[in-house]
Order: C-alpha cells, then sequence, then structure tokens
C-alpha cells in the first residue's frame, strides 16, 4: 500500500477529477482517508453510486401509497425505510401502523407470500446490476410455485445510461472510477463506451484500499501519457464478459425502461421494467397506481447536487446540523453508502 501510495503521490499530473459510482467505494474511500492521500492536482468526487440516494421520490411516494392500503405488506432493505420522502418515509408509516417490514433478501417476500395467502406482499426493488438479479430469481420463483400474491415495485437501475446521460457533456470529470459489483455482473466491457464515446480513462476497481490505490495510479498514468482507455484492476472478480448466470436472468425478466433519478431526471433506457409475461407481478398495473409528482427534498438538501458531482457533503449546509445519521434530511445520509453518510462517520470531504 504504502509503494503505491509513493508511487501515485510522486507522479506529475495534470488536473484530474475522478469519478466514483459505486457506493462501496464511497464508504472505503471515506474509511481509509484516500482523499488525503492523493498527489497534487488529483481530486476524487462521488456520482450516482448510492442505490439508496438515487432512488426517486415518485418510486418512493408509489411504496407509501402502497403501505398506506389495508391488506398489503411491503418488503424492501433496511436502508430504503428511512428515506425521507416529503415528510413521510416507510419507517414513519410503519409506526403509524402501516405493515412494511425489513427484508435481507427478496426471497423473504416469496415466503410471505406462500404463508399468508390473506395479504398482497410487494418487493421494492432498488439497485442496479448487482440486485437486479435477485427481484429476477424472485420472480421466477413466484411464476413457477404460481403464486397470485406477490407483486414487484420495480424501481433497478443500470449504470450505462446514466453515466452517458451525466457525462456527455461533461466538464468537471476527467476520469472514472468504475463500480466492481456491476462490473462483476456486466463485464468490464460495458464500461468500454466511456473512454471510447465520453473520451476519458475508466478503470475498474476493486473495495480494499490497495485495489482502490492502483486504480487510481492507473489512472494518473493515462493522464500523465495522455491515453484514453479502458482498465481492469480487479481481475479476481471481474472478467471482460461478466456473470452469464446473472445476465440471463435480466435478460429472461428485464427489459431497459425510462427510468427518473434523484439529481439526473428522466434517462431512457436507464430502468429495468417487467417484461410482458411478468406484468401479472407489476404492482403498478396490479393495484393500478397513479402517476406521483416529482417529490421535492427538504429547504437546502444538496443531495441531488451530489449525486450529479456538483457539491460535496460538507458544502450542503444541513451537513451535521439539521441533517445527521440519526435524523437524516436526504438519503445521501441514510445508507452507509452514501457520500453524506461516510464523510460523516469517517471525516474527510
Amino acid at each position: 500500500m504504502n509503494k503505491l501510495l509513493h508511487a501515485l503521490r510522486g507522479m506529475d499530473i495534470p488536473p484530474t477529477t475522478v469519478m466514483e459510482v459505486c457506493g462501496t467505494h464511497t464508504n472505503a474511500i471515506a474509511r481509509f482517508g484516500l482523499r488525503q492521500l492523493l498527489p497534487p492536482g488529483m481530486r476524487l468526487i462521488s456520482g450516482p453510486g448510492c442505490p439508496v440516494c438515487v432512488t426517486d421520490g415518485t418510486d418512493l411516494a408509489a411504496a407509501l401509497f402502497l403501505a398506506h392500503m389495508p391488506g398489503v405488506a411491503v418488503y424492501s432493505f433496511g436502508d430504503m425505510l428511512r428515506v425521507p420522502a416529503a415528510g413521510d418515509s416507510l419507517l414513519r408509516a410503519r409506526e403509524l401502523g402501516a405493515d412494511v417490514r425489513i427484508a435481507t433478501s427478496p426471497m423473504d417476500a416469496l415466503e410471505a407470500a406462500l404463508s399468508e395467502t390473506d395479504k398482497e406482499i410487494v418487493w421494492l426493488g432498488v439497485g442496479f446490476e448487482t440486485t437486479a438479479p435477485m427481484t429476477a430469481a424472485l420472480l421466477l420463483r413466484a411464476r413457477e410455485a404460481g403464486v397470485g400474491n406477490l407483486s414487484v415495485l420495480c424501481a433497478h437501475k443500470t449504470m450505462p445510461a446514466a453515466l452517458r446521460s451525466l457525462l456527455r457533456d461533461n466538464q468537471r470529470v476527467d476520469a472514472l472510477l468504475c463500480p466492481g459489483h456491476v462490473a462483476a455482473i456486466t463485464g468490464a466491457e460495458d464500461f468500454r463506451f466511456v473512454p471510447e464515446e465520453l473520451r476519458m480513462p475508466a478503470v475498474v476497481a476493486g473495495f480494499e484500499p490497495e485495489e482502490i490505490a492502483l486504480a487510481l495510479l492507473q489512472i494518473a498514468r493515462m493522464r500523465q501519457r495522455g491515453q484514453v482507455e479502458l482498465a481492469n484492476c480487479y481481475p479476481a472478480a471481474v472478467s471482460a464478459e461478466g456473470n452469464p448466470a446473472a445476465k440471463a436472468l435480466l435478460t429472461a425478466v428485464f427489459e431497459p425502461v425510462t427510468a427518473r433519478w434523484r439529481g439526473l431526471g428522466e434517462i431512457a433506457g436507464s430502468g429495468l421494467g417487467l417484461r410482458r409475461e411478468f406484468a401479472g407481478f407489476d404492482a403498478r398495473r396490479r393495484f393500478d397506481l397513479p402517476e406521483f409528482p416529482p417529490g421535492e427534498d427538504a429547504a437546502g438538501c444538496r443531495c441531488a447536487d451530489l449525486l450529479r458531482g456538483e457539491a460535496e457533503p460538507r458544502q450542503c449546509p444541513l451537513f451535521g446540523r439539521g441533517c445527521t445519521p440519526d435524523r437524516p434530511a436526504g438519503p445521501c445520509m441514510v445508507s452507509a453508502e452514501g457520500a453524506c453518510a461516510a464523510v460523516y462517520r469517517y471525516g474527510g470531504n
């Protein structure tokens, strides 16, 4: 590690802003103080890599609408319950009597549907290509078992279209630290568009401090040499083609749709919608959900700016004052993968 940092700090490179788009990277970078160890001229910023953070207020409004319906139980991962939405949250709804349950796996929802046949069970599916295969497996199992009281409120998103939209006319970011977890599913080649279309270096990185430092060193070398390439610095988990089984699950159940991202707005082809043969499991159709207007963040909250790479946590006027992990005003302070939560816990910028 020391050798990597010594080599990195000794490099003479042009001013370089590196965006990371993985919540686990966000947490690790803050935890190990990597921003404070960078060479002069290199800067790390967070982008839309936290799945809880990028889930739009319209999806949360739909989940809350379902949670308040009699006879409906809503399942999701624990962090989603704490995300504020126009003065409400799934956790608050549960405190007021709604049947909202924390799951450790989507299969918890299937078990509930099989055992509680008098209930409508809804799985709130969020996350990128890493968690979407689990929702796909849930639906395939449910169809095989003939389950009729299970549906999915699908808020899954995919990374490439969002990065194209965010960075196409970019003037702030010079290189991309690619998400190792997503690349393990999709394959490193899924990020080939970054050097070829966006004209910036892209490096797939692991999550240990040494792995992140190695990726940053690779970026620094490219910048020093004027190269624009894709490199895979996480070959132990990431191949060029990715995970064929997981990709087959995604293809079998989902199709690309327009999705709304917090901070980024609507992006064509960036969401995962259920294919026609799974329409009976679509919570939006099953419950004939209305269109919900975009929710407004708390006054002063800069989560949207953080997700676009236009601000850092300490630049938010609510950081550490009106917004803490115990009382989050915005989603970036909720999840351990959120930029604000990571900086609040470990310090730094």
